[in-house]
C-alpha cells in the first residue's frame, strides 16, 4: 500500500513538473511570436525609409550626414540577427529618424510635398503599429520573466536553461528626448 502511495505521489510530481516546463516553453514561444509581430512592422519601416530618404534628398541635399546616418542605421537594423541586436539597432534607427523629423521643419516646401506627406503618414502609421507590438512584446516578456523568476518555476527554469530576457524599450537617449517638452514656435 505504501508503495502505491509513493508511486502516486511521484506521478503527481512528475505531471506537475511536465506542466510547469510546458508552461515555460509556451511563454518563451509567446515572447518570440510577439517579436515576430514587431519584425513584420520593422520590415515595413525598413522598406519605407529609402523612399523617405530619396524624397528628402531632393530638398535637402546638403543634409547628407543625416541621410547617411539614417541609411547606415537602416542597414544595421536589417542585418541584426538576434532579438537583442535588433532592439539595439532599432534604437539607433529611431534616433536617426527623429533627427530627420527635426531637419524637415527647416524645409517648408518639403513639408507641403504630397509624396513626402504620404510617406510621413505611412511612417507614422507603422510607428503606431510598432508601439502596439512593442507593448505586447514587453507584456509577453514580463510574463515570461515572472514565470522563470518566481517559485517554483525558477527551480525548473535554472535547470533547463531558461533565462531572463530583455525588453524592447526606447533606450536612455531616446527616453530623454521623449521626456523633453515639444518646442513650439510661430
Amino acid at each position: 500500500m505504501a508503495v502505491v502511495i509513493l508511486i502516486a505521489i511521484l506521478v503527481v510530481i512528475a505531471l506537475w513538473l511536465v506542466s510547469l516546463y510546458n508552461n515555460l516553453v509556451k511563454l518563451r514561444n509567446r515572447r518570440q511570436n510577439a517579436f515576430a509581430d514587431i519584425d513584420v512592422q520593422l520590415r515595413q519601416r525598413h522598406d519605407l525609409v529609402p523612399q523617405l530618404v530619396e524624397t528628402v534628398k531632393g530638398y535637402a541635399g546638403h543634409e547628407k550626414d543625416l541621410l547617411i546616418k539614417i541609411t547606415e542605421a537602416r542597414t544595421g537594423a536589417m542585418n541584426a540577427q538576434s532579438i537583442d541586436d535588433k532592439i539595439a539597432a532599432e534604437q539607433k534607427l529611431t534616433a536617426a529618424l527623429q533627427g530627420l523629423r527635426v531637419q524637415v521643419e527647416a524645409y517648408p516646401d518639403l513639408k507641403a510635398n504630397q509624396n513626402f506627406l504620404q510617406l510621413q503618414e505611412e511612417l507614422s502609421d507603422i510607428e503606431n503599429k510598432l508601439a502596439a507590438a512593442r507593448r505586447f512584446f514587453n507584456a509577453a516578456t514580463t510574463e515570461y520573466n515572472n514565470a522563470i523568476e518566481t517559485f517554483p518555476g525558477n527551480l525548473l527554469a535554472r535547470n533547463f536553461g531558461f533565462q531572463r530576457e530583455v525588453f524592447f524599450d526606447l533606450g536612455d537617449d531616446n527616453r530623454r528626448r521623449m521626456e523633453e517638452p515639444p518646442k513650439i514656435s510661430f
